[in-house]
This record gives structure tokens, C-alpha cells and sequence, in this order.
């Protein structure tokens, strides 16, 4: 009898002890999520705060008649054309005659 009820009390505390870690890992997971959450927060922020500094850099620049730095169009370059592309890559001898 004294045997059978070691053996439950040590089924129990293996279980107790696999529990615990089990409760410890999803503590440790929630702490993480809370963790992220609060980045996330923070990301926010900044993004926001980012938007209005910029709203205001281009405001004062506005005022001054300065050109706008964080202009998101980019200059397009102009096309070449597609017959005189590579042109200048040929080797010509000097016996031919090139009309420009």
C-alpha cells in the first residue's frame, strides 16, 4: 500500500512539475506579447510624430519659399532612344567612313 501511494505522489509531482513549466512558458509567452504590443505602440508614435514634424519642416519651408526636400517625385531621366543605344560600344575601323 505504502509502495502504490509513493508511486501517485510521484505521478503527481511529475504532473505538478510538467504543469509548472507549462504555466511558466505561457507566462513568458504573454510577457512577450505584451512586450511586442508595447513596440507596436511606440512605432505608432513615432510614425505619427514623424508625420506631423514633416507636415511642419514643409509648412516653414512653404513660408520661406524653399524648395520642398522631401519631395517623393523623383526626377525622370530622359528615354534614349532605342536605335542609339549602344552605339558607342561598336569598334569602327578606321577604314570606314562614320556620317554623323
Amino acid at each position: 500500500m505504502i509502495r502504490c501511494l509513493r508511486a501517485k505522489l510521484e505521478t503527481e509531482r511529475r504532473e505538478l512539475a510538467a504543469t509548472k513549466e507549462g504555466l511558466e512558458t505561457k507566462a513568458r509567452i504573454q510577457e512577450a506579447e505584451d512586450t511586442i504590443q508595447e513596440q507596436h505602440l511606440i512605432i505608432e508614435a513615432l510614425v505619427e510624430e514623424k508625420a506631423s514634424l514633416l507636415q511642419t519642416i514643409q509648412g516653414l519651408q512653404e513660408d520661406h519659399g524653399a524648395p520642398a526636400p522631401f519631395d517623393d517625385e523623383l526626377e525622370e531621366e530622359p528615354e534614349e532612344d532605342p536605335e542609339e543605344e549602344g552605339l558607342e560600344d561598336i569598334p569602327i575601323r578606321e577604314e570606314e567612313i562614320v556620317d554623323e
